[in-house]
């Protein structure tokens, strides 16, 4: 189970879930900590931002940030659950557990994951930037771009409610 939350419930979260692995998705110069119950060695910090497209001095997620979050992924035993999340809890954390879930089980269907995804929570609105480049790394050939775009832009937030993400490891 990959449980996804903004930063604001982050140790809530980690705690409530029992969760070992941690995925942190945060822009440069935003400050975190690492919560106690997550080893060094467990836990994936990359750092950009939510764009799309390159923005003056922003980092736009790219094919070493994707790369490095399917490895971290395959990595994972998932006998614990893991927790992804990003400043809203919106947009990179729910794509990163949507890529996640797809890395692991190459078999499951996209239109099934995203259509879950969207049921658990209305104001996910994953990246499209980081589902095209993983897309492409999986060779999922369109298939996970088109299912979130299927499911279209999420409710209206400030932040997202925390959420467990069903993946098969």
């Amino acid at each position: 189970m990959i449980h996804v939350c903004p930063l604001s419930r982050l140790e809530e979260t980690v705690a409530q879930s029992k969760a070992n692995w941690l995925l942190s998705l945060l822009s440069a110069n935003m400050d975190m900590t690492r919560p106690a119950a997550i080893l060094p060695e467990h836990h994936l910090h990359l750092v950009m931002h939510d764009i799309i497209e390159p923005q003056g001095d922003m980092t736009m997620p790219g094919e070493v940030h994707v790369r490095r979050l399917i490895d971290f992924a395959r990595r994972w035993d998932g006998r614990q659950p893991m927790v992804a999340h990003c400043y809203a809890g919106i947009s990179r954390s729910t794509a990163s557990a949507y890529i996640a879930a797809a890395a692991l089980a190459p078999q499951r269907d996209e239109v099934e994951m995203a259509r879950t995804l969207r049921a658990l929570s209305p104001s996910a609105t994953p990246n499209p930037r980081l589902i095209a480049v993983a897309d492409m790394l999986l060779e999922r050939k369109g298939r996970m771009i088109e299912a979130i775009r299927a499911i279209g832009r999420g409710a209206d937030a400030y932040e997202g409610t925390p959420f467990a993400f069903p993946v098969e490891v």
